[in-house]
């Protein structure tokens, strides 16, 4: 059993839901970003979404656009991202890690390499946001020995052939994007977003999570309410860019902020 298939087993068990932050590997600074991690799991994340910066961030907003620069000025590459997952893995063999980025660098890099450099390190899924299903089978063979997941994302427009195609070949978890647009999006509809699970779930027993709109306690809980999982953030890479001046302030922020939203879904009970 996977990472991400244990966690949500236990979850769900507990009758809790998973708590999914996102930031961006070298943000604000390579030496920074492991030690957020573990800020970020001791205020009650289950699972960390990594982004891999990237410089045509197309599903990304503003928030997050400017943190793959700050990283990508930083210097931070690849063989980086691969180095503070393995760095994280000393302190922590639990928690699921998830890398979030784009083909680009893959191809560069060639499929097996990446994929291998990320099983070593200690990666458990990838999101890749300009895979789409249909041309994903080549890179998903590649995984599978490795046991890594292949996480999509689904739309509010995601519909018949299409959606029946992301359940099809979907692992660890599927990812509903709750709003049209890019990520930092506003007016999140909760009875839409239940809606549209109620739909996904009738095509396949993965959980679900939902990202995209969720900026406090309440929306989380709310959202959590009609989900697996709930993923955040530009809200926190907006906290993270607030306070990169200050390491400490930053970190007593991203804990206070986080262990929030853990009360918040813990709330749902």
């Amino acid at each position: 059993m996977s990472r991400i298939e244990t966690c949500f087993s236990a979850l769900k068990n507990n009758n809790k839901k998973a708590l999914i932050p996102f930031i961006t590997a070298g943000d604000p600074s390579l030496d920074m970003t492991v030690g957020l991690m573990h800020v970020l799991t001791k205020a009650g994340a289950d699972i960390i979404e990594l982004g891999v910066p990237f410089s045509d961030p197309m599903a990304d907003g503003p928030v997050i656009q400017r943190a793959s620069e700050r990283a990508l000025l930083n210097g931070t590459n690849t063989d980086d991202v691969f180095n503070i997952v393995k760095e994280f893995r000393t302190e922590n063999e639990s928690t699921p890690i998830i890398l979030m980025g784009y083909m680009n660098p893959i191809e560069v890099m060639g499929y097996e390499t990446f994929v291998e450099k990320a099983a070593n390190a200690g990666v458990d899924g990838l999101i890749i946001v300009d895979l789409p299903p249909e041309e994903s089978v080549e890179f998903g063979e590649v995984l599978k020995p490795y046991g890594i997941d292949q996480i999509f994302l689904i739309s509010p427009t995601t519909h018949g052939k299409r959606l029946d195609r992301i359940c099809e070949v979907a692992s660890g978890f599927l990812y509903y994007v709750s709003l049209k647009g890019v990520t930092g999006s506003n007016q999140l509809d909760v009875k839409a977003v239940d809606d549209k699970l109620n739909e996904i779930r009738s095509k396949t027993s993965l959980p679900l999570g939902v990202g995209f709109g969720i900026k406090n306690p309440q929306i989380a809980e709310d959202v959590g309410r009609v989900s697996d999982a709930v993923v955040v953030g530009s809200a926190l890479v907006e906290r993270i860019a607030e306070h990169a001046g200050d390491g400490e302030k930053m970190k007593l922020e991203i804990s206070s902020f986080m262990s929030s939203l853990r009360t918040a879904l813990d709330n749902i009970g």
